[in-house]
């Protein structure tokens, strides 16, 4: 009997657009469309998939630890939770960027080394950042609310965050000082779950590749 192969996705929109791809490539899931359902587990038994919702943080650990074979989530997640995962496509959208944002006199500090408190929600993001690229020692402050506060209340000298248009920094006078990544949702493969089943993988994400590509044209 053939195994299911299983979709873990992230919660939202992008759960929805990513179900869009898969019905464009011929893979559906009418259950998954019943918004007043409480179920967890969905499943296409005639080709032999299964999908589920999750918080995004939890996507990444899913895919690792086998649960799930394939997931989607923004690489902002797949990035902080540092898991051994594939990553074999990028979905082109939720496009923003990862940077280090502060008041124009946080400038100077960033360049003359100097030890600087960083205030994120991306902890792990910041401190591979100013470590290993920026070769600088500095503090991180965990939060999880409005990191754009910290620099405002002198909690902390620059905060690392994900910024789309910026006019949120704009208005509380900050402004993006240094990007450190563009971002998007992209497409992670368990290692075990790649080799096992190889061909099946292969063939869906290069089906979602030429969708991926038409969408953009």
């Amino acid at each position: 009997m053939r195994r299911y192969i299983t979709f873990a996705l992230a919660k939202g929109r992008l759960a929805k657009h990513t179900l869009s791809l898969l019905e464009q490539i011929g893979i559906t899931c009418e259950e998954m469309k019943d918004e007043k359902t409480r179920k967890l587990i969905f499943v296409n038994e005639e080709l032999g998939y299964r999908f589920f919702l999750s918080k995004a943080t939890d996507v990444p650990t899913y895919v690792e630890m086998g649960a799930a074979d394939i997931g989607v989530v923004g690489k902002d997640t797949i990035l902080e939770a540092g898991r051994k995962l594939y990553e074999v496509l990028d979905l082109n959208v939720g496009k923003c960027r990862m940077c280090v944002a502060g008041p124009e006199s946080a400038r100077e500090k960033l360049n003359d080394g100097s030890l600087i408190r960083v205030a994120s929600k991306y902890p792990r993001i910041a401190k591979d950042y100013f470590y290993n690229t920026k070769h600088q020692t500095v503090e991180i402050i965990k939060l999880n609310g409005s990191v754009e506060l910290a620099p405002i209340v002198g909690l902390s000298e620059v905060i690392v965050d994900i910024v789309e248009t910026g006019s949120t920094l704009k208005e509380n006078g900050l402004q993006v000082l240094e990007e450190i990544c563009p971002l998007s949702a992209r497409v992670v493969v368990n290692e075990v779950s790649m080799k096992m089943e190889h061909e099946r993988i292969t063939k869906l994400v290069k089906d979602l590749k030429k969708i991926v590509s038409a969408n953009q044209e």
